[in-house]
């Protein structure tokens, strides 16, 4: 059976150079973007128009049927193929994406499953251990989550919005054991 693709429909600006050598494609120049998307978490590398103005985390349409600003998506990137620049801007980056899409995590809150039969993938977010895991579990049985001021509100949980995102920032820089929000390579 062959595996599922995935594709990022828009991604965030992390890094940008004009005349940059690609580091997904060999010998390909150009205007280059290493970016992060929306839905997945990829890290990518993009040949952006030499003609087009960018800046760092402005958000890019990179859908094969409606990019504007970009040329083509060259590649993934892996966390350590990033610019100093792209990973400073990275945390950003990824906490805004959180913060933009609260309702698909606040989802992972209510439906949060043990991914072993010792540890629930709860416990994967930073600040959540097991008194706090099953608070949370007790509450969003009484009634689902709403929001993140509802969590932080319902079980003391201090911004979940930053604790997911510390989560991801870990799934990025690679060698977890589970990865719950970024597709690997």
């Amino acid at each position: 059976m062959q595996e599922k693709k995935y594709y990022e429909k828009e991604a965030y600006v992390l890094d940008f150079s004009p005349n940059a050598k690609s580091k997904t494609i060999k010998g390909k120049t150009g205007m280059i973007i290493e970016s992060i998307g929306v839905d997945y978490f990829m890290l990518l590398e993009l040949l952006g128009n030499p003609a087009t103005s960018y800046v760092i985390l402005e958000k890019l349409n990179v859908s094969k049927d409606r990019r504007d600003k970009v040329l083509s998506v060259l590649g993934r990137l892996k966390y350590e193929d990033l610019s100093p620049t792209a990973k400073n801007t990275l945390p950003q980056a990824v906490e805004m994406i959180v913060r933009e899409n609260e309702k698909r995590f606040v989802d992972f809150f209510n439906a949060a499953l043990p991914v072993t039969p010792r540890i629930n993938s709860l416990e994967l977010v930073p600040g959540i251990g097991k008194t706090l895991m099953m608070e949370i579990i007790r509450e969003k049985e009484r009634k689902p989550f709403t929001s993140f001021a509802d969590i932080q509100q319902r079980v003391g949980l201090k911004d979940p919005a930053k604790r997911v995102a510390e989560r991801i920032l870990e799934e990025l820089k690679g060698n977890q054991q589970v990865y719950i929000f970024v597709k690997q390579i």
